[in-house]
């Protein structure tokens, strides 16, 4: 063997076992939140004291899951995991091959199935084919779409064309189904669509927030950041505290779950002497209009879903970088009070302070 040879074949060795724990990880995912799904609706139908929660049964239960630290159990999700195993009836015989040596550890289930018979007649792609190829981030795009021959459509393009969540979320958007009925040669329109694809990888798979928290590791590593970014980030926290006008570090790219996607803020920090948050979004680009639109609808949803009573509404400051010049915004969240203005830039990092911080860092790098 030369050393050439060596090279391939440990790479070789490398991505067929990778591809294979991706797999593996993919469908414990998947089969997981189908199984949560199928418990609710069990519990909903033969519950002895289902009639005590009713419609607050998801919101009680995410309350209690979390107190057993069990991640990604939000009411959105606990929500999203019911109407996945409702869509997705199939799936049960994934179920039953892959838990058959597991069994006697896990809770029993004595309406797993009742749910096929409202796919009776549909177009039903196999259950193999779908928890072998997609992520549970493909189904919740897919559970989505009520139509089910609509459903069937994006799942079988999705699986031919190895496509990436991102590339589904933008062929459904561009109502790909609806142009293919519409056009003469529904074939040339999909292999047309081929052309501009990038197909998703294992790091597709894994890069994704329900793999991290199955896994456990910091929601922050989902993320995709430029090493240029990580470094202004990491350090701007530490400028910030060490400021001391009364800052408390909170999280580092903090997930907020808002309708159906995940969005992430960049630091976030609770201001003792303000009695509020403060949300610092860092973009290493030039200033866009959308970058301000961005950080208004991260304070609405901290006003709205995370601000305690005794809390003052939050605060962003919204950070751009263009070479050597930097663009600071103060986002007041809807504030007009010149009082109330200069009142925080007392407390806050001014201007000059963050444009002299950003300008040291970029002439280290």
């Amino acid at each position: 063997m030369k050393f050439n040879q060596l090279v391939r074949a440990i790479q070789h060795t490398h991505d067929a076992f990778l591809q294979q724990a991706v797999r593996a990880v993919n469908t414990a995912v998947t089969v997981r939140n189908w199984m949560i799904g199928c418990y609710i609706v069990e519990y909903e139908q033969k519950g002895d004291d289902r009639a005590k929660y009713g419609q607050r049964l998801v919101e009680k239960l995410s309350r209690s899951l979390r107190k057993h630290r069990i991640r990604g159990m939000a009411t959105a999700e606990l929500s999203r995991y019911r109407t996945f195993y409702l869509r997705y009836p199939q799936i049960l015989g994934t179920v039953s091959q892959l838990f058959n040596d597991k069994a006697s550890r896990l809770p029993a289930i004595s309406i797993l199935g009742t749910a096929s018979q409202e796919s009776k007649g549909e177009l039903i792609v196999p259950a193999d084919k779908l928890v072998g190829r997609l992520s549970f981030s493909h189904f919740v795009e897919l559970i989505k779409i009520d139509e089910p021959l609509k459903r069937a459509f994006y799942e079988i393009e999705c699986i031919k064309g190895n496509w990436s969540v991102r590339e589904l979320r933008r062929q459904i958007d561009s109502l790909c189904f609806e142009r293919s009925r519409l056009s003469r040669h529904p074939r040339k329109l999909l292999k047309s669509l081929k052309k501009n694809l990038n197909p998703q990888t294992p790091a597709d798979i894994i890069k994704n927030i329900y793999t991290f928290e199955f896994l456990g590791l910091p929601a922050k590593d989902a993320v995709e950041e430029s090493d240029l970014e990580t470094a202004l980030l990491d350090h701007l926290k530490e400028f910030i505290l060490e400021l001391g006008h009364g800052f408390c570090f909170e999280a580092r790219q903090k997930r907020l779950l808002i309708g159906d996607e995940h969005f992430f803020v960049d630091l976030v920090f609770y201001h003792r002497i303000l009695k509020r948050h403060i949300l610092v979004e860092l973009k290493v680009d030039a200033f866009k209009h959308e970058y301000v639109g961005q950080l208004v609808t991260y304070l609405n949803y901290f006003n709205k879903e995370i601000k305690m009573r005794t809390d003052n509404p939050p605060i962003g400051i919204l950070l751009v970088t263009d070479r050597n010049r930097t663009y600071v915004e103060y986002a007041l969240a809807g504030s007009r009070n010149k009082l109330f203005v200069s009142k925080y830039r007392l407390q806050l990092p001014s201007e000059k302070e963050l444009r002299g911080f950003l300008k040291s860092e970029l002439k280290k790098l």
